[in-house]
């Protein structure tokens, strides 16, 4: 379903992979920056409006104080409030939508680059862009980090890349946790108990997703994570300016 994104990325790693010295860690790592660059505008309007949100804590708890018996009213006034603003609540969720299809894509890629059964390697065979230059030949590519097997899952046979599904719930918490608009006043209120929740829930979803699929995948998030952090604290420097 996905082979549409996967050739085009597969092929992708194996050009960076010739370029990066032959280093299969490195050329995951430069995909994910440019996959990263690709959606940087979608990110960067999200967390622009994250801050936005910050901003507007303090009149949406007012509101919820004021409205808090007429849930209908709440409501009309809190959309009034973001329509002000020029904020959409729900544009949070578009970056989340684009960048589904890629993590399924990247999946399928490195199963191709690295593949663990000669049926994935025959089908790779007949997708691979030959007119690349130096990729002749390079399939299966070298996929052994730090003892790791950057295309297996991780597993008990090698204990310690499980490390790797545990950096990605810390550094995905992280970004959580810097895009989550503080919450003041009333910490039981609904919209507190909400953010927190969602600051161990995606973390940990994160976390479980990875642990069913190859370990390059971790890689991704990893750099993906710490890249949104960044970005947010420009945005935020930027912001103030």
């Amino acid at each position: 379903m996905f082979d549409f994104i996967a050739y085009p990325m597969a092929n992708l790693i194996l050009l960076l992979y010739v370029v990066l010295g032959h280093s299969t860690i490195a050329a995951i790592a430069a995909l994910t920056i440019l996959l990263n660059l690709l959606v940087f505008p979608l990110t960067m309007k999200q967390q622009q409006s994250s801050r936005r949100m910050q901003e507007l804590q303090p009149q949406l708890e007012k509101l919820q104080k004021k409205y808090a018996n007429q849930k209908d009213k709440l409501a009309e006034e809190q959309m009034k409030l973001y329509k002000e603003a020029g904020i959409n609540p729900l544009g949070g969720c578009l970056p989340l939508l684009v960048q589904m299809p890629i993590w399924f894509g990247l999946i399928i890629a490195i199963r191709y680059v690295i593949p663990s059964t000669p049926l994935d390697l025959f089908n790779f065979s007949h997708h691979i862009y030959k007119w690349l230059p130096g990729i002749a030949g390079i399939v299966p590519l070298q996929s052994t980090f730090l003892g790791m097997d950057l295309g297996l899952p991780p597993n008990p046979a090698q204990w310690w890349s499980y490390s790797l599904p545990v950096l990605v719930f810390i550094t995905s918490w992280a970004q959580q946790k810097v895009m989550t608009p503080p919450t003041t006043g009333d910490s039981q209120s609904q919209a507190a108990m909400m953010n927190q929740q969602m600051q161990i829930m995606m973390p940990l979803m994160m976390m479980l997703f990875t642990l069913s699929y190859s370990t390059g995948l971790s890689i991704y998030f990893i750099i993906s994570s710490v890249i949104r952090v960044i970005q947010y604290y420009f945005v935020r420097v930027n912001g103030k300016s």
